[in-house]
């Protein structure tokens, strides 16, 4: 479970094909003694399990994953080169503040940038989602974007749109996303029950 305020901008070292899929080594500022082997850490929105740790030579902090078939076909964990940056939160501890909203890293799918429009206090975003995650998007709803808790502005259709704050775009991947990249969407879990119970209903 992860609430979706980044708490760390990791850098990707290297991408390995494995049987399963790829391996990935991302630079982080977490103390490796911290992360246990097994633990869940939110790489840019999907959920991930550490299966390596430790430091370089210069002593610069890493943790490796590896993404299969799934994460590969719904997210993308599949376009990610060396070099690349990555917004990054641990797993929810007991008793932690949660200052965005309920994440289980679980993507749907992605959305499509197709506007930014930078203010001075802000900067605009308008993404395109697919059908089948579109109608859990709501306005003033809350939606999680390459690991990072959203508010959504307006909602129409296929398009919504959100505003982030100068802190937002300094701490995390956003400043570098343009119009047409696409990013990793989770919708608020509460909107997928809710939409489930409602099924039920009318079929009672």
């Amino acid at each position: 479970m992860f609430t979706g305020i980044v708490t760390d901008l990791g850098e990707i070292l290297s991408v390995d094909k494995i049987p399963a899929g790829i391996r990935t080594r991302i630079r982080t500022t977490y103390e490796p003694d911290s992360i246990d082997i097994g633990a869940s850490i939110a790489c840019g929105g999907p959920c991930h399990t550490v299966t390596a740790k430790g430091r370089d030579d210069a002593g610069n902090a890493w943790f490796e994953v590896e993404s299969a078939a799934e994460t590969l076909a719904l997210t993308t964990a599949s376009e990610w080169r060396a070099g690349q940056k990555l917004n990054l939160e641990r797993s929810l501890a007991m008793g932690t503040e949660l200052g965005g909203h309920l994440v289980l890293g679980h993507v749907d799918g992605t959305a499509k940038i197709t506007k930014r429009v930078d203010h001075d206090d802000s900067v605009y975003f308008q993404f395109e989602a697919s059908r089948a995650s579109a109608p859990f998007i709501a306005k003033k709803g809350s939606v999680c974007l390459d690991g990072t808790s959203l508010t959504v502005n307006e909602a129409d259709g296929l398009l919504f749109s959100v505003f982030l704050i100068p802190h937002t775009m300094s701490v995390t991947t956003w400043a570098d996303r343009q119009e047409a990249d696409l990013v990793n969407l989770e919708v608020d879990m509460m909107a997928r029950y809710a939409a489930r119970l409602a099924e039920f209903s009318r079929e009672a």
